[in-house]
């Protein structure tokens, strides 16, 4: 089977070479890469255009994650579709259990593992990371249907570099709505745990950097992000996916208990969360509502627990 590698760039100039090369040392040989860089204002292009033929290249305009995906995979060939962010590595090899996993388990249409944290230089700062629960193929999507995911699989917190899916199961994901403009990791995976049954990989495939421009991953300072990413992922969720709402109805509600409480006046925002709520019943706001009270004290009790003054 051909591979995909699809990495996707943005003023990440100091890491992607070492993107690139892992996806070049891969074990797995019938492997084809894509790069696709979203408008880059770094020396981005100088290091990626040092690769010439090895890797196939794509210079866009800046459109946020979303965008990258959708290009990156309608130029892609590959029966399987392995996402990498440039700031994260692939093991060597990586592509090798991916596609084991897809061979022998023929009805699947996705394979998520989760990555080992690195410190900026890549050096792990575990060798090992301890996984509850046990590798296998996994059906989710009555639960999805009923509305959570809790308890039904080993973890859920994979990101982007730990993705991996058939081309025909992310033929009815992709292209996805680019509004949602990073971690759009989050719509590929509730989507496909909604579409298709999948194998969770309990290997650490990669490594994921923690540096001090990562978008989402250990921050604590970007709530107002985290709510609309949040509340987008739901919107488009219910949108394309409506046999999953009241999945998408709790993605929602803890986007809007992270955003009430910093006040803010943001138009854009209050658009989309009154056209969220526009053609729900009476009941279904209500319960939204109470799930994000019941998210707001809850993150009150652990502030307050931590010995964090709460205002």
């Amino acid at each position: 089977m051909l591979v995909s590698i699809l990495i996707n760039n943005y003023n990440y100039g100091h890491f992607v070479s070492d993107a690139i090369d892992s996806a070049l040392s891969q074990t797995y040989s019938d492997v084809e890469i894509i790069l696709v860089d979203d408008g880059s204002t770094d020396n981005s292009c100088e290091i990626i255009t040092s690769y010439q033929n090895k890797i196939t290249t794509i210079f866009k305009e800046n459109g946020g994650q979303a965008s990258a995906f959708n290009v990156g995979f309608a130029k892609s060939q590959g029966d399987i579709i392995c996402f990498l962010d440039a700031d994260d590595v692939f093991l060597p090899e990586k592509v090798t259990q991916i596609v084991n996993c897809f061979e022998h388990h023929q009805e699947i249409g996705w394979c998520f593992h989760p990555l080992r944290y690195a410190t900026e230089d890549l050096l792990a700062y575990s060798e090992t990371t301890i996984h509850t629960g046990k590798s296998g193929v996994y059906d989710v999507r009555p639960y999805i249907q009923r509305g959570k995911l809790r308890d039904y699989i080993p973890f859920q917190g994979t990101v982007t570099s730990g993705l991996c899916f058939t081309r025909k199961l992310l033929q009815q994901i992709l292209p996805m709505p680019e509004e949602i403009r990073i971690t759009s990791d989050d719509y590929l995976k509730y989507s496909a745990f909604g579409i298709s049954p999948g194998f969770i990989l309990l290997q650490d495939l990669a490594l994921q950097r923690i540096h001090g421009n990562n978008a989402y991953t250990m921050r604590k300072d970007k709530q107002e992000l985290r709510a609309k990413i949040e509340m987008l992922t739901a919107y488009h969720l219910r949108e394309n996916i409506p046999y999953i709402s009241k999945f998408s109805h709790n993605i929602f509600a803890m986007g809007l208990s992270k955003y009430q409480p910093l006040k803010l006046d943001n138009e854009s925002h209050e658009i989309l969360i009154k056209n969220y709520f526009l053609s729900l019943s009476f009941y279904e706001k209500l319960e939204i509502n109470l799930r994000s009270l019941y998210h707001r004290m809850k993150q009150v009790n652990l502030r307050r627990n931590s010995g964090e003054k709460v205002t």
